[in-house]
């Protein structure tokens, strides 16, 4: 390549690195909010990259999966071991390396480095958590830390900002430069025995100069607080504590803003009703999409509130120590240890916890892993949850200060785990029977959570929850709109609630609703109930859309309680309820265990190359959630609840 190409291309960076190191945070502080995912070409391992300005020149900085060796065991390792050794088939031509290296833990992130600066791409190293390391008292000789490994090594602090811009202008000065390795580690290399004990020999050496420990404080603070968190007892007795925690807030912090959004969307439809001509345009925008889109927004506050503790933890470190203190139980019941990132990662969205199982060597471990993770209580039931609770037990406590709802909630949650343990017990005992590895992970240090993190992995997924309601749940709302408004008769004029009401129980929606009644009914459902459930086999969410079109809520400002109101206050033809607590519990219940997300299935479909495993997803979740709800309904019946 000459001069003038390579000032005119745009520069491509790789961002590598051991899990927990630091490298995601490095790349929101060198990318800001400028980046995006795809995929690699002709695979299915995603590709995150952002803009990155190298002195004058924008760059692409691509952000490798994580690894700890070129030894790659995965399909996300394998594309990471590609592209840092330089390889043909590699979807990326990176033109320098910038690899990420954690100061507390020098010797196992170097073992990486060693086997990256053998190619020919340039390497410069970003030593992270330097702060964690001067406060244990350790100190590092740069310079002999960069002598020693024959690449520039740059402390950095992303949260802070400190040497991003001197990090920049060492990765633009080396591309386009040849790597040398060190004499040292070439004698090394050359030497007689295995080369992974010759590195690390080398290795040892070199921070044994470079380092100076301090070890008077061999309590560390760290230390301590695992001694506690990662209590086989203990230590899940803390983790049920900070999720009951998180319920509680979701609850009560979000009051405020969903009341507002609700009062917006009340009055945008008023507003819309009051200047639009009457007939079947005003009633599609009010009833179709204002109410069916509004109904879903207005839990948008609860939705982000979720992300950001989800975000903390993470940023905190306590993610991982949840992973370690769940592996005991999850080596049990034949899951591999790798298993339960992908299984958290769930509990935002099933779609990118089954892209995640991709870290998981074994099929038939990675197919079990993928099998339950849409039991996790994603995102999109949330709403489900909140409207059930609302409805039906609102105000209430437990203990006198505890909120009910949110031990509800908790409860959903836990079912979830639950079902999907007993089900991996059973698969990798029958049609995926396989020995289980060992799992070994490191603990990453505590940290502070970093604001721009946090906000950037808000950002992200509650950008994707308001995309999903302005296109999937828009598109669904106009269709159950208009299932539920023809065909019209000439009875069907606006006039009374019995004549709306015998509309749309003669609508086609209606039809429907009656046609499966007979067997949801054991369930405690009626056919208005049924219509919302069919809807929601698309998304799980849209069941709140469906309910507030059915009920025709979200047009009229002056509703004293908007859809939860409705729901209390509907009645059977023989003046019975058709909502009682035992309902709410049950529908909860059948949304916990059922597949109700077609995007799920999709991405199962591509990720096992086969119709066969998720059609075996939703029929086998759809017979369990329909026996989940028939035994909490005629249970609760027997037991004298209603």
């Amino acid at each position: 390549m000459d001069g003038a190409e390579h000032q005119t291309r745009t520069r491509v960076i790789a961002l590598a690195g051991n899990p927990n190191a630091g490298k995601t945070t490095l790349f929101n502080a060198l990318t800001g909010l400028r980046h995006k995912v795809a995929n690699y070409p002709g695979v299915t391992v995603e590709r995150r990259s952002g803009r990155w300005t190298l002195g004058d020149a924008p760059a692409e900085l691509v952000d490798l999966p994580g690894l700890y060796s070129l030894d790659a065991t995965s399909m996300d390792e394998e594309i990471a071991r590609d592209v840092l050794r330089g390889s043909p088939v590699s979807p990326v031509r990176p033109d320098a390396i910038v690899a990420v290296v954690d100061a507390t833990n020098l010797e196992r992130n170097l073992y990486l480095i060693t086997q990256i600066i053998e190619h020919e791409t340039p390497v410069v190293v970003a030593l992270t958590m330097m702060d964690l390391f001067e406060e244990q008292g350790h100190v590092v000789d740069i310079e002999l830390l960069s002598k020693g490994l024959g690449v520039p090594v740059i402390p950095v602090d992303a949260r802070k900002g400190t040497g991003v811009s001197e990090l920049a202008d060492s990765v633009a000065g080396a591309v386009g430069t040849s790597q040398v390795l060190p004499a040292g580690l070439v004698a090394e290399l050359s030497g007689e025995g295995s080369a992974v004990f010759a590195r690390y020999r080398y290795i040892s050496g070199l921070v044994q100069s470079a380092v100076k420990h301090n070890d008077v404080d061999a309590h560390r603070f760290s230390d301590r607080v695992d001694s506690v968190l990662t209590h086989k007892f203990w230590g899940l007795l803390v983790l049920l504590g900070i999720l009951l925690m998180v319920f509680q807030a979701i609850f009560s912090w979000a009051t405020l803003p969903m009341d507002l959004l609700e009062a917006g969307f009340g009055a945008l439809g008023e507003g819309a009703r009051s200047v639009l001509p009457e007939g079947i345009f005003a009633d599609l925008v009010v009833d179709g999409v204002i109410a069916g889109v509004g109904g879903i927004l207005v839990f948008l506050p609860q939705i982000i509130l979720l992300f950001v503790f989800i975000s903390i933890l993470e940023d905190t470190g306590y993610m991982a120590r949840a992973a370690f203190l769940l592996d005991r139980l999850m080596s049990r019941i034949g899951l591999h240890g790798k298993a339960f990132l992908p299984l958290i990662s769930s509990f935002a969205c099933a779609i990118p916890g089954i892209m995640a199982t991709r870290t998981i060597e074994d099929r038939r471990d990675r197919l079990a892993t993928i099998m339950i993770a849409p039991f996790m209580s994603c995102s999109a039931r949330l709403p489900v949850y909140v409207l059930m609770i609302a409805a039906f037990f609102g105000g209430q406590t437990v203990f006198g200060f505890v909120s009910l709802g949110a031990v509800i909630m908790l409860g959903m949650y836990l079912l979830g785990i639950v079902v999907a343990i007993v089900v991996a017990f059973i698969l990798k005992r029958t049609v995926l029977k396989a020995p289980t590895p060992p799992f070994m992970m490191e603990l990453p240090p505590y940290r502070m959570p970093s604001v721009r993190t946090v906000l950037s992995n808000v950002l992200e997924r509650a950008g994707l929850f308001v995309r999903r309601a302005g296109t999937v749940i828009l598109a669904i709302s106009i269709i159950l709109w208009a299932l539920a408004y023809f065909p019209r008769d000439g009875a069907a004029e606006p006039g009374t609630e019995t004549v709306a009401s015998d509309q749309l129980e003669n609508s086609f929606a209606g039809r429907l609703g009656h046609a499966i009644e007979p067997a949801i009914e054991p369930l405690g459902y009626d056919w208005k109930i049924g219509v919302a459930l069919i809807a929601s086999f698309a998304a799980r969410e849209v069941l709140v859309s469906t309910l507030s079109i059915l009920y025709n809520v979200g047009g009229d400002a002056d509703e004293t309680d908007g859809l939860a109101s409705a729901l209390r206050d509907a009645k059977r033809p023989d003046g019975l309820p058709v909502w009682t607590p035992l309902t709410s519990i049950s529908l909860m219940v059948f949304f916990v265990l059922a597949m109700q997300c077609m995007s799920t299935v999709a991405i199962v479909r591509r990720e096992t190359n086969s119709w066969r495993w998720p059609l075996f997803m939703v029929v086998y979740m759809t017979i369990l959630a329909y026996l989940g709800a028939f035994v909490t309904y005629q249970g609760g019946r027997l037991l004298g609840f209603s």
